[in-house]
């Protein structure tokens, strides 16, 4: 029975043939699967009706096999129908939120010294005793924000597997693919700039840097999506924020130590991730509008996750514990804490009025006050970490950093 069985169902694989556009050979009846370029044939002569509908679930000559493709083809079909939805919010987001390309855009030579230029000396000489003013902690912490952007390349690959809103291939004129490569545009100059700014205050081991960012995109990055379109979203609206808190902060530690290039620069991209930050919380606003169930229930279940930082898995190649070595200086500069953690949160949850949002189901309702209770919750867990090491008078240790050439931050 068990051979039988396979021999059928070996039939039914040969029957049921996935061939590209242009293929010499295309048997009938063929379905085009919704959303995609192949194609499905089969040929009645290697498998009859029978063994197929016991295999396949469908008749082979009916409509049925074309229903079950368009109900299979997505792992998420309700969320996928929500994003379709609001594809024209992503088109208005394009027009209104992302800035202009082109010479109307900003760009990182803006902001560097014009080496094309007479006198350029000068202007790099005068750059570099700006940036000899930032201290080793906070130029790590800097170099850690750097290598986090260049590893772009990840996040954009992420952004294409969110079912429904993705660019399949690679110029599509849908709003949710001009959205992406936009998006992907604008933020591409962040770790230019950062790149640039750090190559001629010539204070970093620029190859180290370099090693990290290649061993970061490399490695990869899951935040946790699962292709879900709601989870990448949440996911986004939290990182855009965390992204512009971590830049704003340096921007103003640089404005402190006496570096105005630096300050100007920081404030420059913080001010993208805030504009990005919007895009991805309304579109959040507009599926919790049409889907609140589905999206209560992906926020609750990824907050008790928690969110994952995108530059865990940098590396230098030397040590396994750089990205705890980096984030410890980003928390004890306040450039990135855990109370930020929990603040994001609370904005989010006052973003999308969740104290106020009726008509859920019954257990989407507890997920609602679990996530209400949250930004206390964390915030009272991160000031009581921090009221404690206080009371010891406990200290980091510094450790060494290959990005500045081996000294400790």
């Amino acid at each position: 029975m068990i051979f039988s069985l396979n021999a059928a169902y070996f039939r039914a694989v040969l029957a049921t043939s996935v061939v590209v556009a242009g293929f010499a050979f295309q048997l009938r009846p063929e379905v085009k699967r919704a959303g995609s370029a192949l194609k499905v044939s089969v040929d009645p002569s290697l498998v009859t009706r029978k063994e197929y509908q016991d295999i396949c679930g469908v008749d082979f000559d009916s409509r049925g096999l074309e229903e079950r493709l368009k109900s299979t083809n997505f792992l998420y079909p309700k969320h996928v129908e929500v994003i379709e939805d609001i594809a024209p919010v992503a088109g208005r987001m394009v027009d209104e939120i992302l800035l202009e390309t082109g010479d109307k855009a900003w760009q990182p030579q803006d902001y560097l010294p014009d080496l094309s230029k007479d006198g350029w000396e000068d202007e790099v000489k005068e750059w570099r005793e700006q940036a000899a003013c930032i201290p080793d902690d906070v130029l790590v912490v800097l170099i850690g924000d750097m290598v986090t952007e260049e590893a772009l390349p990840t996040y954009q690959t992420l952004l294409n597997t969110f079912e429904g809103c993705d660019d399949p291939t690679g110029d599509a004129d849908t709003d949710w693919a001009r959205w992406s490569r936009g998006w992907t545009s604008e933020e591409n100059r962040h770790g230019d700039l950062l790149n640039k700014y750090l190559y001629l205050g010539g204070r970093c081991d620029m190859r180290n840097i370099e090693v990290t960012i290649q061993h970061l995109i490399t490695n990869g990055f899951n935040p946790g999506a699962q292709k879900d379109p709601y989870r990448g979203f949440i996911y986004t609206s939290f990182q855009e924020r965390a992204t512009k808190v971590s830049h704003g902060n340096v921007a103003r530690l640089a404005r402190q130590a006496g570096d105005k290039n630096l300050s100007k620069i920081c404030a420059q991209i913080a001010g993208d991730e805030g504009r990005h930050e919007k895009a991805y919380q309304l579109f959040c606003e507009e599926i919790f509008q049409r889907d609140p169930d589905g999206l209560i229930m992906v926020f609750g279940d990824m907050m008790r996750g928690q969110i994952v930082m995108p530059a865990e898995l940098m590396t230098d190649g030397s040590g396994s514990n750089l990205y705890k070595d980096f984030s410890d200086v980003a928390q004890r500069l306040n450039v990135y804490t855990a109370i930020d953690y929990a603040d994001i949160i609370r904005h989010l949850v006052d973003r999308w009025d969740l104290n106020n949002i009726e008509g859920l189901s019954s257990e989407a309702e507890k997920e609602r006050e679990y996530i209400c209770k949250l930004p206390a919750r964390y915030l009272k867990l991160a000031e009581r970490s921090m009221n404690k090491k206080n009371k010891v008078n406990e200290e980091d240790e510094k450790r060494e950093f290959s990005w500045i050439h081996g000294r400790t931050a």
